[in-house]
């Protein structure tokens, strides 16, 4: 990953590949942004116009580069675009320097060092473009025969046709403050556990399965010092985790439930984190059409997000209790999966008639949500990719939340809007809880076709404990990015509400979660 450190050194006299500048959007052409004012005086004050005669106006992601002035070490200037200038005494806006601080990471993909002369007006903004430019700089070349031929050596080919820029210097930081060095660190260690998720949802589903994915879960945990127990299926079947076990029978790799327990010794709140891992998902004997299947690797984006959160809080010290749980299965069709029509007796007790056995989630996670309640958490939040029909509703960018109380609801939603994962809530509404009655069982898995991303919420909110506060997070829209990338979004896995849950542990841990 990406080395950072804080510099208060002069942008012409630093040695590096590039000065990378902020540009943005105003009434009357490019405007240079702070912290480019060296840059900007060795143009003679002419920058903004040179830029606009270049093309540039300070759309936000827009990357132009120029030689850089006569006497800097470094050979290029990169303008990259903030977007709207902002209202006169206000600073721009986070997500605005973090997706400026990832195109220009992108764009420098193959660079030795960089030094990004981006606003910093207060720590916070360090740690919001620190964050920026190492998601944007990742790549994932695992499986590229160029990335082993390149291993070792020096910027040479990978998955992108470039390695990912090695270094990065923010001018204008402050190395010795507290705060500026905190908000690194934090920044560090959050954007190295997405990636990490990225990692996992990324890796094909023949060398990524339950144990695979357990395994890399338990190697985790030891490094960091978080309690991890992982049940297998013999476990599952003499617990009676019967949605776990019935959603995996139909596959030769069998299902494992995975706890992971950070705890801190100053702790006065405990959260539970439920994520969905279907390794992979084929819709079972309700397979799924052609084209439907290509990217299912990325149906354990949810348990992905759990997994990097927990490692992520245990990094950073929080002083909350974050459990969690990773319910992990493959969908496949054979002559032991389950059909439509079967009824599962669940880890609560009660019976699911399955219609739909591409409805698959929802019965990991009311196994994972059941087993969560017994801790009697002051809160669990589930992930999950689950409906197509929250991608309908909200597109492709921004996830669903729905809960048992409004208040949490708008707290996990501020959570998301801080931390700059658009979401949106979404509500439970009981007249569609009639749709999944059932005459044989307890409860179907499927109910009314409309608004079925709300169907599959009220049916978690049957296996979440009395008196426990819950949110679901429904991440089928951005978890997995088919088209190209933008901002510090790469294209394939994302790591989509892993910065979500860190922040609303944050906010438990500081008694300031609603």
């Amino acid at each position: 990953m990406t080395a950072l450190t804080l510099s208060t050194a002069a942008a012409p006299g630093l040695r590096a590949d590039a000065i990378v500048i902020g540009v943005a959007k105003g009434a009357g052409g490019p405007s240079v942004a702070p912290g480019a004012e060296a840059v900007d005086k060795a143009y003679d004050g002419r920058l903004a116009a040179v830029l606009e005669t270049l093309g540039a106006s300070g759309a936000e992601g827009e990357v132009t580069k120029l030689p850089a002035p006569s006497g800097f070490k470094a050979p290029v200037v990169v303008a990259v675009g903030l977007g709207a200038e902002p209202e006169k005494d206000t600073g721009f806006d986070p997500e605005a320097l973090r997706r400026a601080a990832g195109a220009a990471a992108r764009a420098l993909a193959g660079a030795k060092k960089a030094a990004f002369a981006l606003p910093l007006a207060e720590a916070a903004d360090a740690g919001v473009v620190a964050e920026g430019l190492l998601l944007g700089a990742y790549s994932f070349d695992a499986y590229k025969a160029s990335a082993k031929e390149a291993k070792g050596a020096k910027a040479k080919a990978n998955g992108n046709g470039k390695a990912p820029l090695a270094e990065a210097a923010l001018l204008g930081g402050k190395p010795r403050d507290k705060a500026y060095k905190a908000a690194i660190e934090r920044a560090t260690a959050v954007a190295e556990e997405l990636n990490r998720a990225r990692d996992l949802v990324n890796t094909p589903p023949n060398d990524l399965d339950p144990e695979a994915f357990a395994a890399v879960a338990q190697a985790a945990a030891k490094e960091h010092g978080i309690k991890v127990q992982v049940l297998d299926e013999k476990a599952l079947v003499k617990g009676g985790y019967g949605g776990i076990l019935g959603v995996g029978a139909g596959s030769a790799s069998g299902p494992r439930l995975v706890k992971l327990s950070y705890t801190s010794p100053k702790a006065k709140k405990s959260l539970a984190f439920v994520g969905k891992g279907i390794t992979y998902d084929s819709g079972g004997i309700s397979l799924k059409p052609a084209g439907h299947n290509e990217t299912m690797k990325c149906d354990m984006a949810g348990a992905a997000a759990v997994f990097a959160a927990v490692v992520a809080a245990a990094r950073l010290g929080l002083e909350v209790n974050v459990t969690g749980w990773l319910a992990l299965a493959e969908n496949m069709p054979s002559g032991s999966a389950t059909r439509p029509g079967d009824v599962l007796r669940m880890y609560s007790g009660k019976t699911v008639e399955v219609l739909n056995t591409d409805a698959e989630g929802r019965l990991v996670l009311a196994d994972a949500l059941w087993a969560a309640s017994q801790d009697e958490p002051d809160a669990i939040i589930d992930v999950a990719t689950l409906t197509g029909a929250m991608m309908l509703a909200l597109g492709s960018r921004t996830y669903g939340i729905m809960a048992n109380d409004d208040a949490f609801r708008s707290a996990v939603h501020e959570a998301a809007e801080e931390s700059g994962e658009p979401a949106w809530p979404m509500p439970l509404p009981e007249h569609l809880r009639k749709g999944m009655d059932s005459p044989t069982a307890d409860i179907a898995n499927m109910g009314e076709r409309m608004g079925g991303g709300l169907v599959a919420g009220l049916f978690l909110r049957e296996f979440v404990g009395e008196g426990i506060t819950w949110a679901h997070l429904d991440i089928a829209g951005p978890a997995f990015n088919e088209g190209g990338p933008f901002g510090y979004t790469p294209k394939g896995g994302t790591g989509t509400a892993v910065r979500t849950l860190v922040r609303v542990a944050e906010l438990a841990a500081a008694g300031e979660l609603g």
